[in-house]
């Protein structure tokens, strides 16, 4: 799949829309307000969140990292990285109709995510074998990979 990147420059205004073919998701609809931490505050400093899908039901984001998400100056801290693979992979798994909790989550840092950008976040389960859900997910913009993750989600019973 080849991805096309319009804006991966610091902005005034966060445009946070998708791409073509992607439809807008309404993702606290589907958990609920566990989303507080990472979309809890669409207008705040921390961070900014639009979810999608495409046509293939793999889900995708578009995230601002503001100034209250700052590690190493000028850039997001690896927590606030961490924490967004974290709702974005576990996301997926329920959009894929699986009512899980994250069990182990691995995030490897590829390069420094500047502050105040928009990037595009990839997520999809890759398997399914009983009450495991393994899925994977990327931050990037254009060809710059910030970080990548693979995530063991446990199904909830009874849900």
């Amino acid at each position: 799949m080849s991805e096309i990147i319009v804006n991966c420059t610091e902005v005034a205004t966060v445009d946070l829309g998708g791409q073509e073919g992607w439809i807008p998701f309404d993702a606290p609809s589907l958990v609920g307000e566990s989303l507080r931490f990472v979309s809890g505050d669409p207008e705040g400093d921390r961070f900014r969140v639009r979810y999608y899908r495409d046509a293939e039901k793999h889900l995708h984001a578009r995230i601002w990292f503001g100034p209250e998400t700052e590690g190493p100056p000028g850039h997001a801290h690896g927590g606030s990285v961490a924490a967004v693979m974290d709702e974005a992979l576990g996301l997926a798994a329920w959009a894929a109709g699986y009512p899980i909790v994250v069990g182990n989550l691995n995030v490897s840092f590829r390069n420094l995510l500047p502050l105040q950008q928009v990037v595009t976040v990839e997520s999809r389960v890759i398997s399914a074998q009983g009450r495991k859900i393994m899925v994977h997910g990327k931050i990037f913009c254009g060809e710059t990979l910030y970080a990548e993750a693979e995530c063991l989600c446990i199904t909830i019973p009874g849900r």
